[in-house]
């Protein structure tokens, strides 16, 4: 049995972990008042309900949160691609009941897995078009369009029975840099961060949306921390009305791993007014991560914030106060179950026709078959954006090949693009960022020339400067829109 700091502690404490059953320890720790967990795509593949039901047994408060926003971002389809429609597909379609649907879509799979808190929706507003971290996750780069949909699906996966945690305050959507390896800044004036990148969170504070996320982002305005850790940062948010849960963006990412550390960033955050300390996703190190990485990510943040409690650098009462609105979210979770608030069950919701209407693109004349050069990016930690099964359910049973075109030579490019040239059937280039990676737009134009009948599919944000090849623009590297692509290449729309 733990000490009294120790115990205190695990109520603030949300790890991910590795595996897909529940390890000794985290149970052990479940026991012993441990708010709850994340899951991420190493925890699926297994039983995940009856993995839910476990958890819950050791502690039935517990909190079982999953970064699932359809789209490019699914962990309950980390192997195949998600199915239903991402936020910038909802964003170019403007569907507000659309979106609600989907979002109470998003709540049924939650709740159906055992689950009660989704990670989203992204209340970010994608202005800067370089983000490697957001893009298509983010329902647009206006905060009009953005608050609006914010609100619509907070609607529905509350409608569906599960908490809702939107994410990234203050705004992640400025920024050139991933904070999973680096730490970004936002270099903008206060008054355009409040009109622009706060309006959405807003939004959703009016709407009674029980969980905001931060963001390991710096903003200079409000001083030098990230916003995760800086008490600035965080008060503006109750300064807003938010009386919900804080939670911290995961502490091991780079952005507070490499800087202050787990422990130190842990109690740091704590003290800056969060409540509630995602771990997220114990691969975060890479090739350094150990066998037991998750276990010592979970210990240095808690041995943080108890040595904190001890030296006095931490205030027992700012725990506790964390503590008593964690344990009020749960509360609110268990109340919806028992009263059986998930009245989307048995809703028809035609993911498929979403993304058909929200998938834009120049026409093209059928074709027979496709040969498919993926040209994307590679995948980072926030987005599994080079995902195989994009390139498998384009291409289908036709020719496909992978091209990384910031590892490859021109002449290495040009060969491959004959290959598929010279297969039966249209050649398609599949990119996901036109505008921001010369050499994926180069590599587009050298295929305007070897091929002047082959296409374009753009998983990424819709190209502003015209591609010299037809282009159909999905928003999102996920199955459902890769689906819908090769639909319309081939001329068989549903």
């Amino acid at each position: 049995m733990s000490d009294d700091l120790t115990r205190l502690a695990n109520g603030v404490l949300w790890p991910g972990f590795l595996g897909t059953t529940a390890p000794g320890w985290l149970l052990e720790e479940l026991r012993d008042g441990l708010a709850g967990v994340v899951y991420f795509g190493q925890n699926v593949g297994g039983d995940l309900g009856a993995l839910s039901a476990q958890i819950l047994e050791a502690n039935p408060s517990a909190l079982i949160g999953i970064d699932e926003e359809g789209g490019s971002v699914t962990r309950l389809e980390t192997a195949e691609g998600s199915t239903l429609p991402g936020a910038a597909q909802l964003g170019r379609l403007d569907d507000l009941a659309a979106t609600e649907a989907t979002g109470a879509e998003l709540a049924r799979r939650v709740r159906d897995i055992g689950a009660n808190v989704v990670l989203g929706p992204v209340a970010d507003v994608n202005t800067d078009p370089r983000n490697p971290v957001i893009g298509v996750r983010a329902f647009g780069d206006h905060e009009r369009l953005v608050s609006r949909h914010v609100v619509a699906e907070i609607r529905g996966i509350q409608r569906g029975g599960a908490a809702v945690c939107v994410k990234h305050f203050p705004g992640h959507g400025d920024t050139h840099l991933d904070s999973h390896h680096a730490l970004p800044e936002i270099a903008l004036a206060v008054e355009e961060l409040e009109r622009v990148h706060l309006e959405p969170f807003r939004a959703a504070i009016d709407a009674g949306v029980e969980a905001i996320m931060t963001a390991h982002i710096v903003v200079p305005a409000w001083g030098d921390q990230p916003a995760t850790l800086n008490p600035r940062v965080l008060g503006r948010l109750r300064e807003m009305g938010f009386e919900g849960v804080i939670i911290t963006d995961a502490l091991d990412m780079a952005a507070i791993r490499e800087t202050v550390g787990i422990g130190g960033g842990a109690a740091l955050a704590l003290a800056a007014g969060a409540d509630l300390l995602c771990l997220g996703n114990p691969t975060n190190p890479g090739e350094n991560a150990l066998d037991d990485q998750d276990r010592r990510d979970f210990l240095a943040a808690r041995d943080g914030i108890v040595a904190a409690l001890r030296d006095g650098s931490l205030s027992r009462e700012r725990v506790q106060d964390a503590v008593s609105r964690v344990a009020a979210m749960a509360a609110q979770v268990r109340t919806a179950d028992a009263a059986g608030v998930r009245d989307s069950e048995g809703e028809a919701f035609d993911a498929l026709d979403v993304v058909r209407r929200a998938v834009a693109g120049t026409a093209t004349a059928p074709a027979s078959a496709l040969s498919v050069v993926d040209a994307r990016r590679r995948s980072s930690l926030a987005v599994d954006s080079a995902a195989a099964y994009v390139a498998a359910a384009l291409a289908g049973d036709d020719p496909r090949v992978r091209l990384d075109v910031a590892a490859t030579t021109v002449e290495e490019q040009d060969a491959v693009i004959d290959a598929a040239v010279a297969d039966e059937g249209t050649t398609v280039i599949l990119i996901d960022r036109p505008d921001t990676d010369p050499a994926q737009r180069a590599l587009v134009e050298r295929a305007a020339q070897h091929d002047p009948a082959a296409v374009v599919v753009n998983v990424g944000l819709a190209a502003r400067s015209p591609l010299p090849l037809p282009a159909i623009e999905v928003g999102a590297a996920s199955r459902v829109g890769a689906l819908v692509a090769r639909e319309r290449l081939l001329g068989r729309v549903g």
